[in-house]
């Protein structure tokens, strides 16, 4: 069935590679992003370029995820085009790389906004259309940090996935009732095929960051960045993430796994989240909530037959 998809962050890396992908698979995608008309005006033009090429509904769209209003008018323009929204993907973020102890707290609260609170305005503006409807999807793109290897320097960057983890995980709980269903997407690290490492952030205090460069850590980050090279295999695609994505949109309803894992690496996080999601589910049927792991079907949404059989 063909679905109204937004995908948050879609300029370039995951968010582009699954807007291709969504929409090659026959379903209506916004691929939002900020700065339409300014600095990503030549990724506006690639997706109008590759709609026309491959005759699939892909458009740009200006959202803006540190804006409330951005996010409600963004929200607002889809309903009003296409009277609904079926998936939400919440893929926005922002890496930093270096020492955490250089890095600011005015930088942290920005990275912390960018991956975290930036999900929060784009659920508030849409989940009222979602709910509304009695049915959707929620697809979240976090990390296999939040579970497994966490590599030196990266410190911020995996406290704000972690956060966003969390999130999803809480907010999956309290959509299944309005019908609502949740997928979070693990990538492990991708060295290619994204802009995440090539357009990392740097700390702010160059000076703490020359005490590490003068002291026990002296080369650390260049380790860092070889030691992840030489552990990504050579074959591994970021589209594999996008192809993972479009499999769980295609799902029939009710059927959507919870996790999904595209990790090359292996670093652990499935092992380690399969034992985390578990314990979390037992909590919940030890205190009557069972319900609360799988989307409630509406019965006005059923077809007839069903309906009776209920």
């Amino acid at each position: 069935m063909k679905q109204v998809i937004v995908i948050t962050g879609a300029s370039s890396g995951f968010g582009r590679l699954t807007a291709n992908a969504l929409a090659r698979a026959g379903h209506i995608v916004y691929a939002s992003m900020r700065h339409t008309t300014g600095r990503n005006a030549a990724a506006v033009a690639d997706i109008e370029e590759f709609a026309r090429d491959n005759n699939v509904d892909l458009r740009a769209l200006e959202l803006d995820v540190g804006s409330q209003a951005s996010v409600d008018a963004a929200i607002a323009q889809i309903v009003a085009e296409e009277g609904r929204l079926d998936v939400v993907m919440h893929n926005a973020g922002h890496m930093v790389f270096g020492p955490a102890e250089a890095f600011t707290p005015e930088q942290l609260a920005e990275l912390y906004d960018v991956n975290v609170l930036s999900t929060q305005r784009v659920n508030r503006a849409a989940l009222p259309q979602l709910r509304k409807q009695g049915k959707g999807l929620v697809v979240w793109v976090s990390s296999s940090s939040s579970a497994g290897g966490t590599p030196p320097y990266l410190a911020p960057y995996f406290a704000a996935k972690a956060g966003m983890d969390a999130m999803a995980v809480i907010y999956a709980r309290e959509l299944t009732r309005w019908g609502i269903e949740t997928s979070i997407i693990v990538p492990g690290a991708f060295t290619g095929g994204t802009n995440h490492f090539a357009h990392s952030g740097r700390p702010a205090d160059q000076a703490r960051v020359a005490e590490y460069e003068a002291g026990p850590y002296a080369g650390f980050g260049e380790e860092i960045m070889k030691a992840f090279a030489a552990i990504v295999p050579e074959d591994a695609d970021a589209s594999s993430v996008a192809d993972a994505i479009v499999s769980v949109v295609d799902t029939p309803f009710g059927k959507r796994p919870f996790r999904v894992h595209i990790d090359p690496t292996q670093d652990g996080a499935e092992v380690a989240f399969g034992v985390i999601d578990r314990v979390r589910n037992e909590m919940l049927h030890r205190v009557g909530f069972s319900d609360l792991l799988k989307p409630r079907v509406k019965l006005d949404a059923l077809p007839p037959r069903h309906c009776e059989e209920r």
